[in-house]
């Protein structure tokens, strides 16, 4: 493990459990969700920090601070524009949230690497981690495995 990251996880490890932080995180991650089932481009980016990185892991895909998240939702969106998350596991601490869940959805446009859409229902697993910054208390992004 490089040492920079060994000590950054070693913070968060020593993160403390506060109860109205818990409070904040889990309201924070349940305005995100709501904005992200409304299609609420500005409710989903009331939720991050300026400075948010968005990361599809598995793809090496990076989009950055909100100008960036906005493109991540605005091409996620016309993708899949029924998307739905069903929630299958969550984990909320003070280091943030992680998010299972079961995607279906019809793919209608490009994205990413997928091969070319053919209008046809899809569903995957996907996990998402949103990063909490306890200062601005807000998310300082999304990491998306899938």
């Amino acid at each position: 493990m490089k040492p920079n990251l060994r000590s950054a996880v070693i913070k968060q490890l020593r993160r403390k459990v506060d109860a109205d932080e818990y409070k904040a995180i889990r309201q924070l991650w349940m305005d995100h969700s709501i904005a992200e089932d409304a299609r609420d481009i500005p409710g989903l980016m009331a939720t991050l920090t300026e400075d948010c990185v968005y990361t599809v892991v598995n793809g090496g895909a990076s989009w950055h601070r909100k100008e960036g998240a906005t493109q991540f939702y605005q091409q996620l969106l016309t993708a899949f524009p029924d998307i739905h998350f069903d929630l299958q596991q969550i984990v909320i601490g003070p280091q943030g949230v992680f998010e299972e869940a079961h995607v279906t959805a019809t793919y209608q446009s490009q994205w990413l690497d997928m091969p070319p859409p053919q209008g046809e229902p899809v569903q995957f697993d996907v996990i998402l981690l949103f990063p909490w910054e306890p200062q601005q208390r807000l998310f300082t992004g999304e990491r998306v495995y899938f």
